[in-house]
């Protein structure tokens, strides 16, 4: 029986470093309110959310044999994440991002490592036996993998398994918008940023981005911050879902707890504005801890944030 979660994504440790003023200037030093180190990466972040939600979660993924590697391993075990699948490379080092966070927005600072060096070779032989959900995370930062993701989206839709993917930021401003395009058509859940759909299709208004979507697209969930979120069915229509007032202490993560929640409620088979409120609610209680991936929430304490905020 199919009834695991796989994603198959980068891992690196996130050094959150938290401050009113935390954009750095030469020759001048500057004091920081806290200092964090925490399991990163938007996969690693969505997998412990998975797994905080109730779902049996594997995480396929490389790291170096280092202490960054050894530490990420052991942070997604404590969250009940299965890492049999996760290759201890030698001769590469871990990655590691460099998070400046205030309470409205943050920036990284990202050294790659092992991050862009998945492969199909790395995927387990029974993927598709074994998934009932497949999901990735960071289609631009995984280098190795981008021209094989459409095959195995393919598969799995053949194989009957659900899928989802989320883009991150092109560092090097290709954006790939007809690959992208391409494997929405084979996709369960597209879950872009606002900013990173407006990049996609070159475009300056999220209207305009929505527009230029595949006709052939499933269901497509745009982030758009503070104002919550939309989903766009197959058939074009949009339900906005509403934000959650919070007072961030630290807004990374976020995204990556959202798309858990829309996940979950999704294999759920919630409707669609179950499925954005409960995702909205988890990128919202992401915001109130340092770093995603730590105290992943229980559906239970989803449900009661969500009640307390009514």
């Amino acid at each position: 029986m199919r009834n695991h979660v796989f994603i198959l994504g980068e891992l690196n440790v996130d050094i959150i470093l938290k401050g009113k003023d935390v954009v750095p200037e030469w020759n001048r030093e500057k004091l920081l309110d806290s200092f964090d180190i925490v399991l990163g990466s938007s996969s690693a972040i969505t997998a412990s959310g998975l797994a905080g939600l109730g779902l049996n979660v594997h995480l396929v993924s490389v790291v170096g044999d280092d202490q960054f590697g050894h530490f990420c391993i052991e942070q997604l075990q404590q969250r009940g994440v299965d890492t049999r699948y996760i290759t201890i490379d030698k001769t590469m080092k871990t990655g590691a991002t460099v998070s400046l966070s205030t309470e409205k927005d943050r920036a990284f600072l990202t050294y790659m490592g092992a991050i862009p060096h998945l492969t199909v070779d790395h995927l387990p032989k029974d993927l598709f036996e074994q998934a009932a959900h497949i999901h990735f995370g960071s289609y631009y930062l995984q280098e190795d993998m981008r021209e094989h993701w459409l095959e195995v989206f393919k598969q799995a839709q053949a194989a009957n398994i659900s899928t989802s993917f989320d883009t991150g930021w092109d560092i090097h401003g290709k954006w790939y918008a007809e690959q992208i395009s391409e494997l929405m058509e084979h996709t369960s859940l597209f879950i872009p940023s606002e900013d990173e759909l407006m990049e996609i299709y070159a475009v300056a208004d999220l209207e305009d981005a929505i527009g230029k979507l595949p006709s052939k697209h499933h269901i497509v969930a745009v982030k758009c911050g503070s104002k919550g979120a939309v989903l766009i069915d197959k058939d074009g229509n949009q339900t906005w879902g509403k934000p959650f007032p919070v007072t961030p202490i630290d807004t990374t993560g976020a995204g990556d707890s959202f798309n858990a929640g829309l996940i979950y409620r999704y294999l759920q088979g919630s409707n669609k504005e179950e499925m954005l409120r409960f995702a909205c609610a988890c990128g919202a209680m992401a915001t109130l801890r340092i770093g995603g991936a730590s105290a992943a929430p229980s559906e239970q304490e989803v449900q009661a944030f969500m009640e307390e905020s009514k």
